[in-house]
């Protein structure tokens, strides 16, 4: 009967958890940080500066493909810029983490934080990987036309900066998770 009552009390989950390992878990948020801020600035700059001018059969008639003749990808470009900008300005904060490992409420407000942004960099590089698939694929029920047989390096370009975006979105979900870990053992530690 004693055991049960101990069970029923939670006496069996209060397991004292080292400060330190909240301190690698901060470090591992640092550096995911850092690996956000490469992504997303990669991807921001990849499709920023993607473009392809096609010759005719004159210099004076040209065909042009650039990223702002896409408004999923402008859109793609300024949710980059936007997170890599959260991204750099949420350092500080992750520096703070690993000085002072028991700072809940601003666990708190970086979890929220980074779930924002992590809907806003889904939205973003999903409408820029649809023009990818199509442009990729075209459709053959609109009469869509594949363009990348024409523009090859155009869509080497676009699909290459979805790989940084895409890879900062695993980014931003092994931050979330990690904060909530990190949150939970405070809070074991604490009770």
């Amino acid at each position: 009967m004693m055991k049960s009552e101990r069970l029923e009390e939670g006496n069996a989950s209060k397991v004292s958890v080292p400060s330190s390992s909240n301190k690698g878990i901060s470090v591992m948020d640092l550096i995911l940080r850092l690996v956000g801020i490469a992504g997303t600035l990669g991807a921001a700059i990849a499709m920023g500066t993607n473009e392809q001018t096609l010759p005719f059969f004159t210099r004076f008639v040209r065909f042009d493909a650039q990223y702002d003749d896409f408004r999923s990808f402008r859109l793609f470009v300024i949710v980059n810029a936007i997170v890599c900008a959260y991204f750099f300005l949420t350092i500080p904060l992750s520096v703070v983490h690993i000085m002072r490992s028991a700072a809940r409420g601003t666990r708190r407000l970086l979890i929220i934080l980074d779930t924002v942004m992590l809907a806003l960099l889904t939205a973003g590089a999903s409408a820029a990987a649809s023009i990818v698939y199509l442009a990729h694929n075209g459709n053959n029920s609109t009469n869509w036309l594949p363009v990348c047989q024409q523009y090859g390096d155009f869509c080497q370009g676009a699909s290459g900066s979805l790989i940084g975006s895409f890879g900062a979105i695993v980014v931003l979900i092994l931050a979330i998770l990690l904060g909530a870990i990190a949150l939970s053992r405070q809070l074991k530690h604490r009770l």
